[in-house]
């Protein structure tokens, strides 16, 4: 459905930390599917760990993430503006993502709040994304945002 230069469009990122290389499935707003193909020559494969490569699981979250960011960013009401991650609850590691793998990043979003909890910043939405990565059909990541 998008390729990375769409991708590009709608999110800040760039090289290296752009994490997802295409978008399959998006309901705008609502829910979105993306991919990533992990490769040896990924930048942080080089000290983590030289000896058994092992994908950060920081940067699992941040490609997980980014396609939340896709699916949020590309509402109408949205469109021009940059998303920040503000937390992250209940991550669960399942598995290991290793050079070969391909990341199925699925994101869905929660209900939007508003109001003033936020550093006193009235009318600031919240957005809350229930979102998970399969890894061959397992669950190599859950957690709440």
């Amino acid at each position: 459905m998008l390729n990375i230069k769409e991708i590009m469009n709608i999110i800040p990122h760039r090289s290296p930390f752009l994490l997802v290389d295409r978008i399959e499935e998006m309901e705008v707003g609502k829910r979105a599917v993306g991919k990533k193909c992990v490769t040896y020559n990924e930048p942080f494969f080089a000290g983590h760990f030289p000896q058994e490569p092992v994908m950060p699981g920081v940067l699992i979250i941040e490609a997980l993430a980014q396609v939340g960011a896709v699916c949020c960013l590309s509402a109408e009401e949205n469109k021009g503006k940059i998303g920040f991650l503000g937390g992250v609850n209940k991550a669960k590691f399942r598995g290991k993502v290793v050079p070969g793998d391909v990341l199925n990043l699925e994101e869905r979003t929660g209900r939007r709040r508003q109001g003033n909890r936020n550093g006193g910043r009235k009318g600031r939405r919240v957005r809350r994304n229930h979102i998970h990565d399969r890894l061959g059909g397992s669950v190599v990541c859950l957690r709440k945002f």
